[in-house]
């Protein structure tokens, strides 16, 4: 980012709630709260999208595969017909603790439950490499942060290696931003500061690890110099698959072919797939790149005309869009990213055919039919949930070939935006009043975008739908959401479960207004819909819903329900950011900004779904100060839990942090190896402390 200390510029300053913080309002999305809402279509119900929103100059241009078992991911293994069959009955949790209290914002802790403890697995800086030097804060080069993890993991995964009896493992991360005056002093920031934009740049990305325990029930550690290890860079090819592959609107003059794109920006959650590879979504992409910002495509997603934060465009023109030759450098980010952990030979791919929008990720299930569906939610204001079906089947062989054929999956298909509507629409006031009929409710449908490889939107071509996804969406009429970020079907019931984190804008003049499935005005605290596709099977264009909460916490006066569990038992929750299921179907969902007024620290929380205590949030842990809670992966069976976390003391400088963890080294202690006296984003463990060897 530009050497002038990045707090002179915070518009969310004084406006967010809680303990989220201006500064990762600013670094993630770029103050998106802050700004004009990309979405200004008024198609809540209706469609009235003129056909000429797509700008002239846009139409004018279109002229080793291993065996493995997914044994620890954030989800679990979809076998052909699991999720399109008659609902199961789900079973409690493996997993048994006594939920911890709420911890307030200021406190520099993790907290776990009683007989817990958790465990650092890999942290900003480690070496991936047997040449890669120990971290040392004070000697940062872009050389060795290639080498390193990155910084401000966000989706992990953990899948375990065939033949290794549970002790060996791959683990996936990707590195959503970065903050550079939590990674740098500001002496170093002023002398320097094409060095320090290039060691941000490689702090960027994706990081495949390899993993190993004793025994099963031991804490993993990362192996380092391992054969699998692996950082993709913003110099590692991609190559782009599906309709939009080599269309004019992805060309640039660096890559005429429209094919093979550099890198991977603003990394969110992600997914991993039944057979064994790893999808990234590219959430915020828009922040990383200047852009004349004057067409209607460039407004729809947030591009402008303005220096970045990172400062990248100084350094590569490729950032800057009004350079000649690379107007279409941002069209070429926005996907679903897709990379197999298991081969650090293979060339991860861009798939097209999921749309581009700002992904959060992307899960990926497998119907009776034999066909892959996969879920994506675009997390911004007003903006959509999206699902894609494939084209071709699932194979179930296991043999290298079955495997190669299931990496093609997600390039050929359709794709669909969801309309919701409710059975109790003139009750819907915004105060979030529960209808007489006792429930959020309603039916849905999946509207066609793009079908069997055809543009379903008039005026727009196959590209275009694909590229401006989010303008296809506007004119076929989809809901306005509460910011969709993770989507993921139960894999007991095949549910459905969306978490829309927060919209502060709803019911405000100008905007869209509250409707059931987004029955708040002003929604600070976010709610999660529950989806049931049509004769359970996922294929189907038409679904009924319901919310299974509106989050927040009662003594603060938030507006809450949890499909009529008693508020006065469930720990208090906000900002659903991240779900996941343990072994019989439970919800966990993970957190990106506490509750209102004092504020809590972001943690992590198991949902009942079933029976009399449906509803009922119990909080697992809480991150430290500052932090986001990402990516968990529950294990039950093993009493295992993984989380991610992300932006640890973000309000602190390198020189007055805000937090110390996960080392908390006390201040003062000079910078070295294990000895940086700051805070490091890491992926961490939590086990039974009679485990943690």
């Amino acid at each position: 980012m530009p050497a002038e200390n990045q707090r002179t510029l915070l518009p969310m300053l004084g406006h967010v709630r809680g303990k989220r913080s201006a500064v990762t309002c600013a670094l993630k999305c770029d103050n998106a709260c802050a700004g004009e809402v990309c979405n200004t279509s008024k198609n809540n119900y209706f469609r009235d999208i003129a056909e000429g929103a797509i700008s002239r100059r846009s139409a004018l241009g279109l002229g080793l595969a291993g065996a493995l078992t997914i044994a620890l991911t954030g989800g679990q293994k979809a076998e052909a017909g699991t999720l399109s069959q008659a609902v199961k009955t789900m079973a409690p949790s493996k997993l048994d603790f006594t939920p911890i209290a709420p911890v307030d914002y200021l406190v520099d802790e993790l907290n776990v439950p009683a007989g817990y403890t958790w465990k650092p697995i890999i942290r900003w800086g480690d070496p991936l490499f047997n040449d890669a030097p120990e971290f040392d804060a004070a000697k940062q080069t872009p050389e060795a942060q290639a080498r390193q993890f990155g910084y401000n993991n966000d989706y992990s995964s953990i899948i375990e290696l065939e033949g290794s009896k549970g002790r060996r493992a791959v683990m996936f991360a990707n590195h959503e931003y970065t903050n550079n005056e939590l990674m740098f002093s500001a002496e170093e920031m002023a002398a320097d500061p094409a060095r320090i934009r290039a060691i941000a740049r490689a702090a960027h990305g994706l990081t495949v690890v390899e993993l190993e325990r004793a025994t099963k029930t031991d804490a993993w550690s990362y192996v380092k110099g391992a054969p699998r290890n692996r950082r993709y860079l913003l110099d590692t090819p991609y190559e782009l698959t599906g309709p939009a592959a080599g269309s004019a609107l992805l060309k640039t003059v660096a890559d005429p072919s429209g094919r093979r794109v550099l890198g991977t920006l603003g990394n969110c959650s992600g997914g991993t797939t039944p057979w064994g590879t790893i999808l990234s979504g590219e959430e915020n992409f828009n922040g990383f790149f200047r852009s004349a910002g004057t067409s209607a495509e460039d407004k729809r997603y947030g591009l402008s005309d303005k220096a970045t934060r990172q400062g990248w465009e100084l350094d590569d023109p490729r950032f800057d869009t009004r350079n000649p030759g690379y107007s279409n450098e941002a069209n070429r980010f926005g996907y679903v990213v897709e990379i197999d952990p298991l081969d650090p030979t293979s060339t991860p791919k861009k798939h097209t055919m999921l749309g581009r929008l700002k992904h959060e990720g992307a899960n990926v299930h497998v119907a009776a039919n034999g066909k892959v569906v996969a879920y994506t939610g675009d997390d911004e204001r007003f903006d959509y949930l999206y699902k894609f079906v494939s084209r071709d089947t699932y194979r179930d062989g296991g043999t290298t070939a079955d495997r190669e054929h299931n990496k093609t999956l997600l390039s050929a298909g359709s794709l669909y935006v969801a309309k919701f509507e409710g059975d109790s629409a003139a009750e819907i006031d915004g105060t979030g009043k529960v209808p007489s009929d006792g429930a959020f409710d309603g039916v849905g449908q999946w509207l066609p975008l793009v079908v069997d490889g055809k543009s379903a939107i008039a005026g727009m071509s196959t590209e275009q739908v694909l590229v401006y996804t989010r303008l296809a969406a506007d004119i076929a009429g989809a809901t306005k959401m509460d910011r969709c970020e993770d989507v993921e079907p139960n894999p007991i019931t095949g549910k459905v479960y969306v978490a829309c984190t927060n919209n502060s804008n709803r019911g405000k003049t100008g905007y869209a207004g509250p409707d059931e499935v987004n029955p708040r005005s002003l929604n600070r605290d976010g709610h999660i819909v529950e989806i049931t596709e049509d004769g359970g099977d996922q294929t189907a264009t038409t679904f009924t819903w319901n919310l299974l909460m509106l989050c927040g916490d009662y003594k603060q006066g938030d507006a809450v329900y949890f499909s009529g569990f008693p508020k006065e038992q469930v720990s208090p929750i906000s900002c659903p950011d991240n779900v996941a299921f343990d072994s019989q179907g439970n919800l966990w969902i993970s957190t990106d900004g506490a509750p209102s007024g004092i504020g809590y620290n972001d943690g992590l929380f198991k949902v009942t779904l079933e029976g009399a205590e449906r509803g009922k949030v119990e909080q697992f842990l809480s991150v430290p100060r500052d932090a986001e809670t990402c990516g968990p992966i529950v294990r039950d069976e093993e009493r295992h839990v993984f989380v991610s976390v992300q932006h640890p003391g973000e309000d602190g400088t390198f020189a007055a942090p805000n937090s110390y963890f996960p080392d908390y080294v006390p201040a003062g202690t000079p910078a070295g190896r294990g000895q940086f006296a700051g805070p490091r984003p890491s992926v961490v463990q939590v086990l039974p402390t009679a485990h943690a060897k």
